[in-house]
């Protein structure tokens, strides 16, 4: 498929079933969220803690009355920190399936909130944040200031804010949900399903329940003068707007920064998408960790084998050839990256629906063969393939390789 046609979330020809467009055209359109009370983690001591404004850039898309064909553009950054000249701060474009503030489809649609990584942006995984929203969700990515690309701050302000900012946005979508002019009365803020990568993986872990444990919130390492304390375990209530939560290789679970009763008070329905040799959040321990150690509630896990980190992101933008490390930040080694986001969208469908369901039955996309190399493919007198017994449904014959797909039900 030329690269001139292809855009972040196109289906290929040989997708699984649920990586095509839902129904619905898309919108997209641009907001800001204010957090009046955040605290300022530069210059707060644990004596005397300074709070204000936190402004949360938002990129909402959502069902749109337009054509399925419109195209927008998404503005984003390479680099890490202003005036690097190893790694130059470049800004580019790359395009979209969406229509800029298109009139929004009468109706109201669960919410999905979106969380990047360190660094990320708001539209670093737009090719499933438009996919999201053709299925019928107002899905809101997060700018996280202190970790989007070119502005890179401490890392403590990003272990501080990132469960907070998650926090705040469905506020403020719920607020736009009574008055935005687009969007009021589309936006069911009592229905979020939350989306993480990285970073922002271990922040819609601890939103959805999952508190830190007492030496993590005490390390001055990670955030100093104990300004974490109102994330630990038995310091916060959960908010019972948050309905499933979405983790791809989630960050945390390598530093034990949850023990074993923070992660069984998460008891929302989890998907846990990883690369079995991820080197930056670690495996054993790091995400199948968090995967064993989630007891309390139905939870599902996506492996992809020989993956390292970036099973999450958009392709490589074409100004990311510039350096090995912007590139590196995108692509994977062994994996293309356009596959990937295909069987992403896939499975997160397939788990957003059930998980907003009412759950009755597990359907057919998340009961599978644990090992998919082990599904049978079958011939026809012809020579034609054909899925046999085993072989992962919705992954046309032969497709379905390199990967592993668990399932634990509540207690397990």
């Amino acid at each position: 498929m030329s690269d001139a046609l292809f855009l972040p979330g196109d289906a290929l020809p040989d997708a699984p079933a649920l990586a095509a467009r839902g129904p619905h055209a898309v919108g997209v359109t641009t907001r800001t969220a204010r957090l009046a009370d955040a605290i300022d983690v530069e210059i707060s001591t644990a004596d005397n803690v300074v709070r204000g404004v936190r402004e949360l850039p938002l990129e909402i898309w959502y069902p749109g009355e337009g054509a399925a064909d419109a195209r927008c553009l998404y503005g984003d950054r390479l680099g890490r920190v202003a005036y690097d000249p190893e790694r130059p701060n470049t800004a580019f474009e790359f395009a979209g399936r969406a229509a800029r503030d298109e009139a929004a489809v009468d109706g109201r649609f669960p919410l999905v909130v979106v969380a990047h990584g360190y660094p990320g942006s708001r539209v670093l995984l737009s090719y499933l944040c438009e996919h999201l929203a053709s299925t019928g969700h107002v899905v809101a990515a997060i700018d996280h200031p202190g970790s989007v690309h070119g502005a890179v701050r401490s890392f403590a302000e990003t272990l501080l804010h990132r469960p907070t900012d998650i926090l705040g946005a469905i506020d403020a979508l719920a607020e736009m949900d009574r008055g935005d002019a687009l969007l009021a009365g589309r936006i069911d803020a009592d229905r979020t399903v939350l989306v993480g990568y990285s970073m922002g993986g271990y922040g819609v872990l601890n939103a959805a329940g999952a508190g830190f444990c007492q030496d993590y919130v005490d390390n001055p390492r990670a955030v100093p003068n104990g300004l974490l304390a109102h994330r630990a375990q038995a310091a916060f209530e959960v908010d019972a707007r948050i309905r499933a939560v979405v983790a791809f290789a989630p960050w945390g679970g390598q530093h034990r920064i949850w023990d074993e009763d923070g992660l069984r008070s998460l008891k929302v329905p989890v998907l846990f998408v990883a690369g079995e040799d991820d080197d930056v959040v670690g495996w054993a321990p790091g995400v199948r960790s968090l995967f064993d150690g989630t007891t309390a509630t139905e939870r599902f896990l996506l492996v992809y084998e020989q993956a390292r980190h970036n099973v999450a992101p958009n392709p490589p933008p074409d100004a990311a050839a510039s350096h090995p490390m912007d590139w590196g930040h995108y692509a994977e080694p062994v994996w293309d990256l356009r596959r990937l986001n295909n069987t992403n969208q896939h499975f997160v469908r397939a788990f957003v629906d059930y998980a907003l369901g009412p759950r009755e039955s597990l359907p057919e996309a998340l009961d599978l063969t644990p090992r998919a190399a082990d599904g049978r493919v079958a011939y026809d007198a012809d020579g034609t393939a054909r899925c046999g017994e085993g072989h992962w449904w919705g992954f046309q014959p032969r497709t379905a390789l390199s990967m592993r797909f668990h399932r634990r039900g509540e207690g397990a």
